[in-house]
């Protein structure tokens, strides 16, 4: 008797599989093709001109001769990362490298973190509004968040701390300091102490998620340096922003206390990063060691034109319909409607008829108590000054055709 001659019965799929929400679009939205002649204001993508693709072929080029050293490349290596490479991290954070551990990636470290740091039904603090994919993180371990605001000026510590006060006791807070997506404002010096110490007080996790920390406009971007203060801060970093998301490579800063039973658990799960990919980016970076600042530079320039650009756009196109603020790094502008009668839901389908996609602000509320919804999250970092200005006109004719 074969498995055709009788009827078969379908083995269920895990409960988790069954349970997880349904996501409300994001990655549809940001990954998926459009039609061609769209303009997408959409992701925090960087522009082709800055991906450093040369010095990617000079140092696979420097390995070709030195064939031992590429062959492995090819090879297992350990669950923390390649030496080489956790060095130049490590120096570059100002920490011990035995604190590095290495990623595929910035969204897998987050996952690690969580898994290790955050046990079932947990409460969490998060940002509100929020990066969401964060939250389909911590659903494989809870969905029991406390939403935190937002201020220009990065969370609101202050209202965190009245929460401790009265009592809610929390397993971990995450947020993103530098450049916050989608908010686009920086963590404050003060907030920055106030919140490591309320970590530190109540004995909770502080999940610092920095992937645009290097992609400030100004002479030097904010100290990192108190996040690795903590014995109860865990801080996130990625290439994606900088060398290129198609790496998937970043690093967790680690307290001391937990590499050990990370990468116990990181060995249970995905055992090690490629190889191939560390060996080459550990290359990129020694081997030109003024490269990646240089290559920050030019990026930093761009990045601050077309962020100038886009809010100069909208002055012009529509001018007082939005409230704005240039950004001072990162790649997005969080712009809100100035006019809050005008429906931002008609808003967003009436751009898309005009050929233009951005992600509208209501998507990242995680709770009550924001106006997220009256907000765009505008992306520049992949669209030239020129093609900018064309989706600000879009968005314009788009903000004149509502009723």
């Amino acid at each position: 008797m074969t498995s055709t001659d009788i009827d078969a019965v379908a083995a269920p799929t895990a409960r988790l599989l069954q349970e997880l929400t349904q996501t409300t679009g994001f990655s549809d939205a940001t990954l998926v093709a459009s039609a061609p002649d769209t303009i997408r204001l959409l992701a925090g993508v960087p522009d082709r001109s800055a991906l450093p693709t040369d010095a990617f072929a000079r140092a696979y080029g420097r390995l070709q001769h030195d064939p031992d050293r590429l062959i492995e490349g090819f090879q297992y290596s350990n669950a923390q990362g390649i030496p080489e490479l956790r060095e130049w991290i490590a120096t570059r954070e100002g920490v011990s490298a035995d604190r590095i551990l290495v990623t595929a990636g910035g969204q897998h470290g987050l996952s690690l973190v969580v898994r290790a740091f955050v046990d079932e039904g947990d409460l969490v603090a998060v940002d509100n509004p929020i990066w969401p994919l964060f939250l389909g993180i911590l659903e494989l371990k809870s969905r029991n968040i406390l939403p935190i605001p937002v201020e220009a000026d990065g969370i609101d510590v202050s209202a965190l701390e009245q929460q401790l006060r009265a009592g809610r006791r929390i397993r971990a807070l995450y947020t993103v300091p530098d450049f916050h997506n989608p908010t686009q404002g920086s963590l404050s010096e003060e907030k920055r102490r106030h919140l490591v110490r309320l970590a530190d007080e109540y004995g909770f996790w502080l999940i610092a998620d920095n992937p645009y920390r290097e992609l400030h406009f100004g002479e030097r971007g904010l100290d990192t340096s108190v996040f690795h203060e903590s014995p109860n801060t865990v801080h996130v970093n990625t290439f994606s922003k900088t060398l290129g998301p198609g790496l998937r490579l970043g690093w967790i800063v680690l307290p001391e206390r937990t590499v050990a039973d990370v990468v116990r658990l990181r060995n249970r799960n995905d055992s090690q990063t490629s190889t191939l990919t560390q060996t080459l980016v550990a290359e990129v970076l020694n081997g030109e060691p003024a490269f990646f600042d240089d290559n920050l530079v030019r990026a930093r320039s761009l990045y601050r034109s077309r962020a100038e650009g886009l809010v100069a756009a909208l002055d012009r196109h529509l001018p007082g319909a939005f409230e704005t603020t240039v950004p001072s790094g990162g790649y997005f502008l969080w712009a809100r409607l100035a006019d809050d009668s005008a429906d931002w839901q008609e808003l967003y389908a009436r751009a898309a008829e005009h050929g233009l996609s951005y992600q509208p602000g209501a998507f990242f509320a995680s709770g009550p108590g924001t106006d997220a919804d009256r907000h765009l999250r505008l992306a520049y970092g992949d669209n030239t000054v020129e093609r900018i200005d064309e989706g600000v006109e879009r968005l314009a004719a788009a903000y004149h055709s509502l009723s």
